[in-house]
C-alpha cells in the first residue's frame, strides 16, 4: 500500500497529520510527547524551507565526499597455514572440515 502525505507549499505538520504518522508507524504517544514531536517536526520543516531559498544553480552535484583516490596494493600471501593447523582449535571438526550447525532447511 502506497500512502501519499500532502503537505502544503508552506510545510507544517498538524495534530491530525501527526496522529496519522504515529498510526502508520505503530507509535503510541502521550499528549505531552505529541506536543514535543509536533514542535520538533515543524522546526525541521521550517529549516527545510530555509534550505529551499539557497541558490544552488552554480553548485556542481556532489558525487564524492572528497577528492582523494584509493591507493590499491598488490595482494600477496604473507603466511600460509596447513589444514591441520586451521582445524586444530575448532570446537567441532572431522578430519577435513569445520562442522557447523545446519542453518538452511
Amino acid at each position: 500500500m502506497i500512502v501519499f502525505l500532502q503537505i502544503s507549499s508552506k510545510m507544517s505538520v498538524n495534530k491530525d497529520t501527526l496522529n496519522y504518522l504515529a498510526k502508520l508507524a505503530h507509535l503510541e504517544l502521550e499528549e505531552d510527547e505529541k506536543e514535543l514531536l509536533l514542535n520538533d517536526l515543524n522546526n525541521i520543516l521550517a529549516f527545510v524551507e530555509q534550505l529551499k531559498e539557497v541558490d544552488t544553480n552554480k553548485v556542481k552535484p556532489l558525487i564524492f565526499m572528497n577528492e582523494e583516490v584509493n591507493e590499491l596494493r598488490e595482494d600477496f600471501v604473507k603466511h600460509e597455514i596447513t589444514q591441520e593447523e586451521a582445524l586444530r582449535n575448532a570446537p567441532q571438526k572431522n578430519d577435513q572440515y569445520f562442522l557447523v550447525p545446519k542453518v538452511i532447511g
